[in-house]
C-alpha cells in the first residue's frame, strides 16, 4: 500500500516494515532512509492500537503491556534515531499522533486512555527539552477517526472524521507547528469540558458509559 501511495505520488521515497516496539529495526530503517535522502524535515509517530482492557481480567494484562509498548514506547523509538541530526542541523519537526482519550481515563479503556495520557507528557517533556535547539514538537489529539479501529466501536461516535479529512487538517497543524493541537476543533470544547468535571461528578457520569469491547487489538 505505501509503494502504491509513493508511486501515485511520483516522488522519490522508500518504504520500510518495521515493529515500533523493537528499537533496533527502527534504528535500523532510519540509518538507511538517512543514508539515501539525508535527515528528514518531519517525523511522525503514528503507530497506534487500541482495545478494550478490564484490569481485574488476568488475561488482559499482556493486552495492557501491548498498547503501553506500542504507543508510548513505540513513539520514543519512531523519533530517538532522528533527534541528533535534527538537532545538529538546528531544524525539524517530531510530531506525536495522542488523542482525546488522554484527556480524562475512560472506563473500560484503561490502557488506551493511560497510553495516550503518557504520550502527551512525554511529548510535552521532549518539547521542553528540544524548545533551544530548532526542532519543533508537535502534540496532535484526534478524536474519532473512521478506521478499523474504530469500526468496532458500538457507541456513538460524536464529530467522526474521515481519515483523509483527519489526514488534511493533522497535515495543517504540522506545517504550523503547533504545540497541541485537538481535532476537529468539536473536540477540543468537549474535551476540555471533561478536564473541567469535579472528580465526583465525573465518576458518576462515566461510570455508565459504553465500553469498548475487550481482547480486539487494533
Amino acid at each position: 500500500m505505501v509503494g502504491a501511495l509513493l508511486t501515485r505520488l511520483g516522488g522519490k521515497g522508500a518504504s520500510y516494515q518495521v515493529d515500533v516496539t523493537d528499537a533496533g529495526s527502527v534504528q535500523e530503517a532510519a540509518r538507511d532512509f538517512a543514508a539515501r535522502f539525508g535527515t528528514p524535515d518531519i517525523v511522525i509517530a503514528n503507530a497506534g492500537i487500541s482495545v478494550g482492557t478490564s484490569t481485574e481480567r488476568s488475561d488482559d494484562l499482556a493486552a495492557f503491556r501491548k498498547v503501553m509498548d506500542t504507543n508510548v514506547y513505540g513513539m520514543a523509538a519512531t523519533f530517538q534515531p532522528f533527534i541528533d541530526s535534527m538537532r545538529e542541523r538546528r531544524s525539524g519537526t517530531l510530531a506525536g499522533i495522542a488523542s482525546v482519550a488522554g484527556f480524562r481515563g475512560l472506563p473500560g479503556a484503561g490502557a488506551y486512555s493511560a497510553s495516550k495520557a503518557a504520550a502527551m507528557t512525554y511529548l510535552e517533556s521532549l518539547r521542553v527539552e528540544l524548545h533551544p535547539s530548532g526542532v519543533s514538537v508537535v502534540t496532535i489529539c484526534p478524536g474519532y477517526v473512521r478506521t478499523p479501529m474504530t469500526a468496532v466501536n458500538r457507541y456513538r461516535m460524536p464529530f467522526i472524521l474521515e481519515a483523509d479529512e483527519a489526514a488534511r487538517r493533522i497535515a495543517r497543524v504540522i506545517s504550523r507547528k503547533r504545540r497541541l493541537a485537538v481535532i476537529p476543533w468539536q473536540m477540543a470544547l468537549v474535551s476540555y469540558a471533561f478536564r473541567s468535571l469535579p472528580g465526583w461528578l465525573y465518576d458518576r457520569v462515566f461510570s455508565r458509559a459504553p465500553r469498548k469491547p475487550r481482547n480486539l487489538i487494533r
